[in-house]
């Protein structure tokens, strides 16, 4: 969607959590000014603090170190001025505290998107979704896949009902080996106590738009298969002995995993994005990069970390209409989070790789005019455009006041993380989840 024509002020927005991905939602105000002002900023780390206010010229009144600071502020201004501190908050904390700054930011009346998932319990959730509905506000969820060039595409495809109905969809997520190490083996998504399971983390905005583009049909069953398989203490390769970090092993140099070869590698060649970049709250050097895995949790061994989530899970879908999906999230890859996607229509096919697709109408001869790729045109930004794509579309929505621009609402973010539950159950229990048995009993833990 294109930038909505206004000659209103830009809306303005506080950044709460200033790590990867407040950074790149923050960014399209960097780029669309006249859209978009961050006015405020909330990180507990001094240094991602700082230079976020700095980027964004925010004023030092309305830089905050937790986000109940920027609450008591958000108060005395209504108090004192009859107004807010800002239209809209970006909440891209840890996932278990979206639940807490949504649930409480919402009752003040600001417009929110929060960086998914919505929140690691059903009961946090549901507790979102009576809080935000009952407040009006305009909601985004970070289901950044929907918002790229190349989905929105395959959905106008899928909508118009060229190729017929969609029979059967199946999307392979290829995590990255070392990503997978960097962010749940050793980062901050390693613990399903501290997180949550690794298809919610991960995963969830397949699950969401794989749901949309079977709409209007909706999951009825779901079973699910995956495990923790590699990343544990007896797979550790015999030759590492007893090294419990990585700047100690004697196959530092070999292993895939190394953090070496990830972090130590990277910054002596000056790198100091991602993965490097959330070692430290500090520019990231050689010295303090190398300090960081000699004391920290990135630095220790990957089969002897305290990982519990999985590597790999395969989640299957049966909807309403009896079309089928088939979800594969896998750690080992070389590529990152290049999902490939085939989609099975009743007159047609489309195979894709979040860059392009082919499209075949089975009801053309064969030839060249039966197949065409088609390439949509990215204008930039993380996963495909996905980011800038969903910034847009809730910087376009608070502005004119409009929910439906977002394509989606709170009750339908719900449902999807509600499928996502369910496939953890499945997985768990080794059994065939029926949603709408799932549904009621859910409703009892509100």
């Amino acid at each position: 969607m294109n930038e909505l024509s206004a000659t209103s002020s830009p809306v303005t927005v506080a950044i709460i959590g200033c790590g990867e991905r407040g950074l790149a939602y923050a960014g399209y105000a960097l780029r669309n000014p006249t859209r978009c002002k961050v006015v405020a900023v909330v990180d507990p780390r001094p240094f991602r603090r700082s230079e976020f206010a700095k980027v964004h010229s925010v004023q030092p009144n309305l830089i905050f170190e937790t986000w109940q600071d920027f609450e008591t502020a958000s108060n005395v201004s209504v108090q004192q001025n009859s107004q807010k501190l800002c239209d809209a908050l970006v909440v891209a904390v840890g996932d278990a505290l979206h639940a807490p700054v949504v649930t409480a930011l919402a009752k003040h009346g600001y417009h929110i998107l929060c960086e998914k998932p919505m929140a690691v319990t059903i009961q946090d959730c549901m507790r979102m979704y009576r809080e935000v509905t009952d407040a009006k506000i305009i909601f985004g969820m970070g289901h950044v896949l929907r918002y790229s060039p190349y989905s929105q595409a395959i959905t106008e495809i899928i909508q118009s009902g060229s190729l017929g109905q969609l029979i059967n969809a199946v999307q392979i997520e290829p995590v990255g080996y070392f990503h997978f190490a960097h962010s749940y083996v050793r980062g901050n998504w390693h613990s399903e106590a501290l997180s949550s399971f690794s298809l919610m983390t991960k995963s969830c905005h397949d699950i969401d738009i794989l749901c949309h583009w079977m709409k209007p049909a909706t999951p009825v069953r779901v079973s699910s298969f995956g495990s923790l398989s590699h990343f544990r203490k007896d797979r550790k390769p015999a030759e590492a002995g007893d090294a419990k970090r990585c700047l100690d092993c004697p196959i530092k140099e070999e292993c895939p995993y190394s953090a070496k070869r990830i972090y130590l590698d990277r910054i002596s060649k000056g790198y100091d994005l991602w993965p490097v970049r959330p070692l430290v709250d500090e520019l990231p050097d050689i010295e303090n990069i190398t300090d960081a895995l000699k004391n920290g949790p990135y630095g220790v061994c990957v089969y002897e970390s305290p990982n519990d989530v999985c590597d790999h899970q395969v989640v299957n879908i049966e909807f309403s209409n009896g079309s089928t999906v088939s979800f594969t999230m896998v750690a080992f890859t070389d590529t990152i989070c290049e999902r490939e996607t085939r989609l099975h229509f009743t007159h047609g096919e489309i195979i894709g790789n979040m860059s392009y697709f082919t499209l075949s109408d089975f009801r053309k001869p064969a030839g060249k005019d039966r197949t065409r790729m088609v390439r949509p045109q990215s204008d930039g930004g993380g996963h495909g455009g996905g980011d800038t794509g969903l910034m847009r579309s809730f910087v376009n929505a608070v502005t004119a006041k409009d929910q439906s621009i977002l394509g989606t609402d709170v009750g339908e973010v719900l449902n999807s993380h509600l499928t996502v539950f369910a496939a953890e159950k499945a997985r768990r229990t080794h059994s065939v989840v029926e949603m709408d048995t799932f549904k009621l009993e859910t409703a009892t833990l509100e």
